[in-house]
């Protein structure tokens, strides 16, 4: 898979543009639970006020306040006493808005701080608000009050009576004023962080409406704050996540274009050996299938790689820090269920994602068959078994398909079952911490979230788990047709034709031997076709005839021997320059999907139409061509299949003839051909090469007759050499074949 991710290095700008955006959707998106949190606990249950500390409290408060505090100057130092006479007009109107009660009552106006002066400042102040708050309830204030009065003189205790709980802790001297401090404190030591600071926020409250201060507009400007925030950070991930689908979307599309054009390019170095091995129909399916798995995998693969662990680590560091931690192992919980589900799933469907793209090349295989020999199936009423066996490759196929999906249908449900039964697994304990006072309602809604997150992120991971085992099995495809190495390629150091020989054919004691064959198809091949003359193969079938001509342009490479042209052996020559002298015509024709005219100047585009027109009159193409309604632009279907065998076959010759190379090879071409056509466009072809070689495998006798040198082969040896007389003098297989065919008269 690492090979193939290599591919990648011509969209690095955009892959890291995908990692960047990534991270910033994952710092968005971790964002919001906090968001969620303040909004409930700060805008909803401690009305908009964010900070223990006011913002503004009266004098006469903040002098109750220190009563219960030893930090009196720090507190103090913090705070800027302001009043009606020590106020600018303009400064004091502007303050009368605000803080009503500034007319009646000199006010503590809080410093600028800075958010660590302002956490120290709540910290210092929590507890003295909460005391303060207690004592001014109107049941602590009875309870202390009857503890006061119990150790006071009873002339003493009407005048108490009637004084506030703050009044009398003020007229007490300080030892007894501190024990009963040090009973109040004793009380809140055994209280917890959050129940302090919600009583605190109380107080403050309290103390903004002594004030004049609106606390409806102080909650709804806070809600609406941060309200907007969210949805400024949720239009942020949002943005960066349709630009992620989008790169990521290109990203994959660009690197199955390279691959699709890297197998391709591969496939054509390919000699037939290795069309051998792979076969095409899983060479098809290698460039298309196995590339589409790739592309789909890439197109989700960064979010998983960059993305869920962003989410996942960085969700479960937010939970440690701003929750409850004691609630940690819900997490690990659903993580370890996931884990279980997915493992078990993998476990299950990886054999049959192994064998499911080798099932999509049988498939591919059969269809192929069936469809390209279509005439034969009908011409003997096999309709039925070809249907069998495609059923048959089908039904193995939807198989193995419906295993697969029905173990991921069944993993979508757990891992559904498994989200909700850990949400309200929270709600069950964080409603318990709730209740106790350990966490508040928006730490819950946020515990939940970021619980949600980690377990999406993990969801995330276990689904390219499962796509990762068949994008794997496609990339391991995909490398064997990329580092298979062609057995016929160039030499590093090629050399160039001798033009003092040019198109000069030699064989020299050539043997030959397919790929793990036993036996040599070819002995001892020895002959010369030279510039002028036309050179001619026969043979009975099986005899190795085209495997000779197929030699020449190099599809094959020599086993034993040299095969020279132009002087030049054809192994040490670059390929492409050797095909260039070239003008090879299959024993089977083959016509491109395109046009006549397409076809014909395949070898050359940009030849003049001329050039093309004279390749058609030899080939004897041009009487069916001008009865065609749009001539040389009439359109041919893919594999020639609109025109007959005839004229597909003359186009190929037309096709190699218009390339005007210095040798023809013509591979039994002729022998879809009629007789009169034949003879004609040998006439025409004759003129044509007068200063070309032309070599003809042939099973006519008349085809050949005027060869200025007949070679003949039976079993892969040459058994008879020379002219057409020559031959019937000398040859019984040359004269056994020419009298089955024509009779003596005919002959001579």
């Amino acid at each position: 898979m690492f090979k193939i991710l290599k591919n990648l290095n011509k969209s690095v700008a955009s892959v890291i543009a995908i990692v960047v955006l990534l991270c910033v959707q994952a710092a968005t998106d971790l964002s919001l639970p906090d968001y969620t949190s303040k909004i409930v606990n700060i805008g909803i249950q401690q009305g908009g006020i964010e900070n223990v500390s006011p913002a503004v409290i009266r004098k006469s408060t903040m002098e109750d306040l220190l009563i219960f505090t030893n930090n009196d100057d720090e507190i103090l130092e913090n705070y800027t006493l302001i009043s009606k006479q020590n106020l600018e007009q303009e400064k004091y109107e502007k303050y009368l808005k605000k803080y009503p009660n500034i007319e009646n009552e000199e006010l503590y106006i809080l410093n600028k701080l800075n958010k660590k002066e302002q956490e120290k400042l709540n910290e210092m102040m929590a507890k003295p608000l909460m005391q303060l708050q207690s004592v001014l309830s109107e049941q602590t204030s009875e309870q202390m009050k009857l503890q006061l009065l119990q150790n006071v003189p009873k002339e003493q205790r009407e005048l108490i009576n009637n004084m506030s709980v703050i009044d009398i802790i003020k007229s007490l001297d300080d030892q007894k004023r501190n024990e009963i401090l040090k009973q109040v404190n004793e009380k809140l030591d055994t209280m917890l962080g959050s129940i302090i600071e919600q009583a605190a926020i109380s107080m403050v409250k309290e103390e903004y409406k002594q004030i004049g201060i609106d606390l409806n507009k102080i909650q709804n400007d806070y809600i609406f704050i941060a309200g907007l925030q969210m949805l400024g950070i949720a239009l942020i991930s949002m943005i960066a996540a349709v630009l992620i689908m989008f790169l990521s979307s290109k990203v994959a599309a660009r690197l199955g274009r390279t691959l699709r054009d890297k197998v391709f390019e591969k496939v054509l170095s390919f000699s037939t050996k290795e069309f051998t091995e792979f076969s095409t129909a899983s060479l098809i399916t290698r460039s298309t299938n196995d590339v589409q798995q790739i592309q789909m995998l890439i197109s989700m693969l960064f979010r998983v790689v960059v993305y869920a662990p962003i989410i996942g680590i960085g969700g479960f560091i937010r939970v440690l820090n701003n929750s409850d931690s004691s609630m940690a192992w819900i997490i690990g919980l659903a993580i370890i269920s996931i884990i279980i589900v997915v493992m078990t799933l993998f476990i299950i469907a990886m054999p049959k994602f192994k064998k499911l793209q080798n099932l999509v090349d049988k498939l591919n295989l059969v269809s192929r068959e069936i469809l390209t020999g279509l005439s034969v199936i009908r011409a003997f009423n096999k309709e039925d078994k070809e249907e069998k066996r495609f059923e048959s490759a089908n039904n193995e196929l939807m198989e193995a398909n419906i295993f697969v999906n029905r173990a991921m249908s069944i993993m979508m449900p757990s891992l559904m079952l498994i989200m909700n039964s850990i949400m309200l697994l929270i709600i069950w304990v964080g409603g318990h911490n709730v209740e106790q006072g350990i966490m508040q309602v928006g730490d819950m809604m946020a515990f939940i979230q970021y619980t949600m997150q980690i377990v999406m992120s993990f969801l995330m991971i276990s689904m390219i788990s499962i796509m990762l085992p068949r994008a794997g099995v496609s990339a391991n495809r995909i490398n064997e047709v990329l580092e298979t190495q062609p057995q016929i390629k160039d030499k590093e150091n090629t050399i160039e034709f001798d033009e003092n020989k040019k198109g000069l054919v030699e064989f020299r004691k050539v043997s030959f031997r397919y790929p793990d064959a036993d036996t040599e198809i070819l002995e001892d091949i020895d002959f010369v076709a030279k510039p002028g003359q036309t050179t001619a193969l026969i043979g009975s079938t099986g005899s190795g005839k085209s495997t000779v001509v197929n030699l020449i342009p190099r599809f094959y490479d020599v086993t034993n021997g040299e095969l020279l042209i132009d002087g030049a052996n054809i192994k040490d020559v670059p390929q492409k320059e050797l095909r260039k002298k070239i003008g090879f015509v299959p024993q089977k024709g083959v016509l491109f999907s395109g046009t006549i005219e397409s076809n014909i100047k395949y070898a050359n585009p940009d030849m003049s139409d001329e050039q093309m027109v004279l390749a058609a009159q030899i080939a004897q193409a041009t009487e069916f061509i001008e009865e065609k309604e749009d001539k040389y632009k009439s359109e041919i279907a893919q594999g020639g299949s609109n025109v007959s065998g005839g004229q597909k076959q003359r186009l190929s010759i037309a096709r190699a003839i218009a390339m005007d190379p210095e040798i023809f090879v013509f591979d039994d071409s002729f022998s879809a051909l009629d007789l009169k056509t034949d003879a004609n466009l040998r006439a025409a072809l004759t003129e044509k090469t007068k200063n070309k070689t032309v070599i003809i495998v042939a099973q006519r006798i008349s085809t050949i007759l005027d060869a200025d040198q007949i070679i003949v082969l039976e079993e892969g040896k040459i058994v008879g050499k020379g002219t057409h007389k020559e031959l019937m003098q000398n040859c019984e297989t040359y004269s056994q074949i020419a009298l089955s065919q024509l009779s003596k008269e005919e002959l001579e």
